[in-house]
């Protein structure tokens, strides 16, 4: 595996599962330092024990992120560490159900201060060093970001509060050497609709529905968003800033069923 990432520090949130856990595998296979960020302690040991065998220096931070300061910290500990931080990747997300007339303002809030309040949070805090390093930044939106769905009014806000965020930030970092990216995948195999409250029985008909509504015919998987992510955060893409990269299995391309 090429250790192009061997001098770097990622700093990853939402680490313990999904997309983001399958982004700090990538950038240390690729030889990266790497800063976690999770709520749950037992899956940060257990990704400790994962990134032990692949031999990087690995740092897990236990954070809500829904706590200012909390987010703050995490990145402070993670510069404190290790000197310095080179790619911050927003993985962290949250996700429940609801309607115009059915969204609780207490929901609505939760998503916001996860997918979209915690973001800001973490880049303000993250620039500086940022900027002394020439990094970048990597969010995880969602194909709900670019196209409207019935039923999760308060996540497609929030993931298009996302992407407008990345691009004005790129807009406004991109001469002092900083790139910011999105990527925006279609339905992924993850935790995040079971931790929103969805049953397994009725996450297992909507991964089999999905497989209709993504002209691919399948839903996607963490790894492949986390390939996608690397790409962003590494030299290879260094002429790229204020993107918002689909990877759906052509799902924005498809009207709403």
């Amino acid at each position: 595996m090429n250790k192009e990432f061997a001098t770097k520090t990622v700093l990853v949130t939402g680490a313990t599962s999904g997309i983001g856990k399958a982004a700090a595998l990538r950038f240390a296979q690729a030889g990266a330092n790497v800063a976690a960020v999770g709520r749950n302690e037992s899956a940060l040991l257990e990704l400790e024990s994962e990134m032990g065998k692949l031999g990087v220096d690995f740092l897990a931070i236990r954070a809500n992120l829904a706590d200012k300061t909390e987010s703050e910290d995490a990145v402070q500990s993670a510069i404190n560490h290790f000197k310095g931080l080179d790619v911050l990747v927003n993985a962290a997300g949250h996700i429940s159900t609801g309607t115009i007339e059915t969204t609780t303002l207490e929901a609505y809030d939760a998503m916001m201060n996860i997918n979209l309040r915690a973001a800001f949070i973490l880049m303000q805090k993250a620039v500086p060093s940022l900027i002394e390093r020439r990094g970048n930044v990597v969010n995880v939106s969602s194909v709900t970001g670019l196209r409207a769905f019935p039923g999760v009014l308060a996540y497609c806000v929030s993931k298009a509060g996302l992407d407008q965020l990345t691009r004005c930030a790129a807009l406004e970092l991109a001469t002092k050497g900083v790139r910011v990216n999105a990527v925006n995948p279609g339905v992924v195999i993850t935790e995040i609709h079971k931790r929103g409250g969805m049953s397994q029985a009725d996450y297992d008909a909507f991964l089999e529905h999905s497989k209709g509504t993504h002209p691919i015919g399948r839903v996607g998987d963490a790894f492949e968003v986390a390939e996608l992510i690397y790409f962003l955060a590494s030299e290879k893409a260094s002429w790229i800033t204020g993107a918002t990269y689909s990877i759906d299995g052509g799902r924005a391309q498809t009207c709403a069923r």
